[in-house]
């Protein structure tokens, strides 16, 4: 019979120097109301520290927004850190200021979706809820 597996978790995180949570806290309650597990790590993370917290908490998917204009640098790290740490079927996709003409370098490197100013928190839910298998889930097959 396989293992039920459960509600969604995302990390929703805040990388950088960046110090304006607002945005991430109302996505992270948005998909908390949706019946996901979010686990928010709060202002000035590293991606050592997200991606630890991914993986110490069974995440499905990391959020990350990023207001800094560090978004190439910050996503690179936390893809290529879960690449070493066999961890690449947690799907990253992220939000903020960046630009339009980032986004598709950003999807070649494995980032799954950016959503820029005006997405809405219905829109992000669904995508989630579309494009995020649980773990437990890609594990029984």
């Amino acid at each position: 019979m396989g293992v039920s597996a459960g509600p969604i978790r995302v990390v929703v995180a805040k990388p950088g120097l960046d110090g304006h949570d607002r945005g991430a806290k109302v996505i992270a309650r948005a998909l908390r109301d949706a019946g996901m597990e979010v686990i928010y790590t709060g202002l000035h993370q590293t991606p050592e520290q997200i991606v630890d917290t991914a993986i110490q908490e069974d995440a499905d998917a990391i959020g990350m927004s990023i207001l800094s204009g560090a978004h190439n640098t910050l996503f690179a790290r936390v893809l290529e850190l879960l690449k070493e740490r066999d961890a690449e079927d947690i799907k990253v996709f992220g939000g903020g200021i960046i630009p339009d003409s980032d986004i598709a370098p950003l999807k070649d490197q494995g980032v799954a979706e950016i959503f820029t100013p005006g997405a809405t928190t219905a829109s992000i839910v669904t995508w989630v809820r579309t494009n995020v298998v649980p773990r437990a889930q890609q594990n029984t097959g």
